[in-house]
């Protein structure tokens, strides 16, 4: 890998574009750390340090992830790529749901530029969403569990929505970042952006295991353990995240006009992890819902405690556990199943090789192919269904073995979308640096 930016860097071109995308991920972090007009930056910071000292930020553990701490900074950032990531997941599922989407995918460039406009819009309004609903817990000192200072210093209408357009225009910001990384750039530029900010975490993470320990010694002792175990866990996952099944594929000679062609064997590539970090996504998102119902809902009809959100603070807002565990690996096994099966479509991949005369050796084309490729996703989706719900608990496993708490960063969402885009970025830069020096048979 380090030759791979070695070599980058030698190439004029691949120099530019690499020197580009660092600038603008400047600007996306500076964006992160600038605060929104009327807030009381003061008063955010020790909120802050009271938060993460009693570790009462779980319930927006995950878009403040996304957000490389800029959420709970109420910076212009603020909402970092967390509403055009799922803009792009509302869409790619109502894909399968609407004939007219489904359509505007099959029709090339010209359909996909058309869902790109449909997710920045949806990316827009649901940033307005989730702005509306920060700013309303700042105002109402709920942002932070249990710490009670104005984080805003004007409550009034006006500058309550120069706060909201301020963090919407933040997004649509961040939207052409993104862009302009991925067109002028190296890299997908949201990927990247997102690789950037948890990337940002991740030494003033490390260093807090090492300061929470009370000796000096002691500290730096775990702070090597936690180290050596994390680069551990990150060999494990780029192995799970390159495993494949390579289902053999040969393709029968036939006519052509005045050409024979045909004859070859290829493969169909089927991941161990074909879903990626997305029904991780899914299961936080979902574990959203109970967590919002017992913070608005304290109470019930009569004033009294509601033994509901009672039960739900004390299992489920905490993100610690073996209840939260148990439905949390359980609705990532769930989600694994479900996002595979929509996006990977055995029907079109048989109807495809039957149409351009390949077959799997052994299988018949058509229905009998279709169905030995659904037998071989379902085989394969089980273990990496089970490799992401057991990554993504190792924060909590981290917690009973070191209690290091949430500061543990080498598992969950971040080692897996670290791994992912560091891999995917890496592969399209040898890709370039190959067509920038192939060589031939002869010198």
């Amino acid at each position: 890998m380090l030759s791979a930016f070695g070599n980058a860097l030698r190439t004029p071109d691949l120099r530019k574009k690499i020197l580009f995308t660092l600038m603008i991920l400047a600007i996306f972090r500076a964006g992160s750390v600038i605060p929104t007009p009327n807030v009381n930056m003061v008063n955010v910071n020790a909120c802050r340090v009271e938060a993460a000292a009693g570790d009462a930020v779980g319930l927006y553990s995950m878009i403040n992830l996304f957000s490389g701490g800029a959420l709970l900074q109420l910076a212009i950032f603020a909402l970092g790529i967390m509403p055009y990531i799922t803009a792009s997941i509302i869409l790619q599922l109502l894909t399968v749901v609407i004939p007219r989407l489904e359509a505007l995918k099959k029709e090339g460039a010209s359909g996909t530029a058309k869902i790109t406009q449909y997710t920045r819009y949806l990316t827009l309004m649901l940033a307005v969403l989730n702005s509306t609903a920060f700013v309303t817990l700042a105002v109402n000192k709920q942002l932070f569990q249990g710490c009670n200072r104005d984080l805003v210093y004007d409550a009034s209408l006006f500058p309550i929505i120069v706060m909201i357009l301020t963090m919407t225009a933040g997004t649509g910001v961040i939207m052409w970042l993104g862009e302009l990384i991925t067109d002028r750039g190296v890299g997908n530029g949201m990927s990247v952006m997102i690789f950037t900010q948890i990337a940002a975490q991740f030494p003033a993470s490390l260093w807090g295991i090492k300061e929470s320990r009370s000796s000096e010694a002691e500290g730096w002792i775990m702070f090597i353990i936690v180290l050596l175990i994390g680069l551990g866990v990150m060999a494990g996952v780029i192995f799970m995240e390159q495993a494949q099944r390579r289902v053999p594929v040969q393709y029968a000679k036939r006519m052509v006009g005045r050409k024979l062609v045909g004859g070859t064997t290829t493969y169909i590539p089927m991941k161990v992890n074909q879903a990626g970090v997305i029904p991780v996504i899914f299961a936080s998102s979902i574990l959203y819902l109970p967590m919002l119902y017992a913070q608005f809902q304290p109470l019930d009809a009569d004033g009294n405690p509601n033994p509901i959100a009672a039960w739900i603070s004390a299992n489920l807002a905490s993100g610690e556990g073996w209840v939260y565990s148990v439905v949390f690996a359980l609705l990532i096994i769930g989600f694994a199943y479900f996002y595979v099966s929509i996006t990977f479509n055995s029907d079109e991949v048989a109807d495809n090789m039957k149409k351009y005369g390949g077959f799997i050796p052994g299988t018949r084309a058509g229905g009998p192919t279709s169905r030995y490729l659904k037998y071989v996703l379902n085989r394969l989706t089980f273990p990496g269904s089970l490799y992401l719900a057991f990554i993504s608990l190792i924060p909590n496993l981290a917690f009973i073995l070191f209690n290091t708490q949430s500061k543990f960063v080498f598992g969950g969402t971040s080692i897996l979308i670290i791994v992912g885009v560091g891999l995917d970025t890496v592969k399209q830069i040898q890709s370039q640096l190959q067509q920038r020096n192939y060589e031939g048979f002869l010198r």
